[in-house]
């Protein structure tokens, strides 16, 4: 296998799930910044620019994770894990794609700028997390939810209150979808230290993945509401929580594959609440 297509694995561009959880609580944020109408550009270059964050977020996470990804059945044939690149390839790709993301922005306003650094910062830091922090998903949520300040931030040269509630509603969704995640791995991950949400709430997982599911979706609801959106916008939300409770038939067993076939559904989960924004304002209320 050549160079290129280790890198092409190392940031997983062969399963582009991670970059459509990110990028859908992203373009629900320009939507609704810019009442329906974003320009172009921007919708440009934050959906490459998140193209790209999850990359070099890929990359520095299976660095950071080296030791350990061996120890796990899912994991172990990863690029640097099984040892086919060395760790500082890992760490350049790491840094080149999160300078080519930065150059994105560079026509953009200083807030926006300001937040891609912490943006940054926080995707860094976040395999180190589960070292001791018992639910890293909640972090995660943080890393993948933070987007949508900075697309508040590049419309409106400022972050609403609205804008940080949604973040949090992002956070309880992370939690869920990564922790049917996390309850693939579960008993490898037991073994070699790592923690996860799906280990700290132990036998309450199915009912807390369910619970964050709600908080979620009531959340963004209320938020939702406050920028006028009604009909269609609830709509998307109903089918939203149609897929939540679909997950339910899905994780409510624990079983590793049907847990891995609910994170991966939650594509559908945000797709439908984007859809809803934005069917909201081309159609109405």
């Amino acid at each position: 296998m050549n160079r290129l297509s280790l890198y092409f694995k190392l940031i997983r561009l062969d399963k582009p799930i991670g970059i459509l959880l990110l990028l859908w609580p992203t373009l629900g944020a320009l939507w609704l910044a810019s009442s329906g109408h974003p320009d172009w550009r921007l919708l440009a270059i934050f959906t490459l620019g998140t193209v790209l964050m999850r990359s070099a977020g890929c990359a520095i996470n299976d660095f950071a994770d080296r030791d350990f990804d061996k120890h796990v059945k899912r994991t172990a044939e990863r690029p640097l894990t099984s040892g086919r690149i060395a760790g500082w390839e890992a760490v350049a790709v790491a840094v080149v794609l999160a300078l080519v993301s930065f150059a994105l922005i560079l026509p953009l306003n200083l807030l926006t700028k300001q937040l891609s650094v912490i943006a940054v910062i926080i995707a860094a830091s976040y395999p180190y997390f589960k070292r001791f922090f018992a639910i890293p998903q909640a972090y995660l949520g943080i890393a993948f939810g933070f987007g949508i300040p900075m697309a508040f931030a590049a419309v409106q040269n400022t972050v609403p209150a609205g804008a940080w509630i949604l973040l949090a509603a992002n956070i309880l969704w992370a939690v869920a979808y990564d922790t049917e995640y996390a309850m693939v791995d579960r008993d490898d991950d037991l073994k070699i230290g790592i923690k996860t949400s799906a280990i700290t709430f132990g036998r309450f997982d199915v009912g807390a993945v369910m619970l964050c599911y709600a908080l979620s979706g009531l959340i963004t609801l209320w938020v939702g509401w406050q920028f006028g959106l009604h009909t269609w916008f609830v709509g998307g939300l109903l089918l939203a929580a149609s897929c939540a409770l679909y997950h339910y038939t899905l994780i409510r067993e624990r079983e590793r594959m049907p847990c891995l076939a609910a994170f991966r559904h939650n594509n559908w989960l945000g797709a439908s609440v984007f859809a809803g924004i934005a069917a909201n304002y081309v159609f109405g209320t």
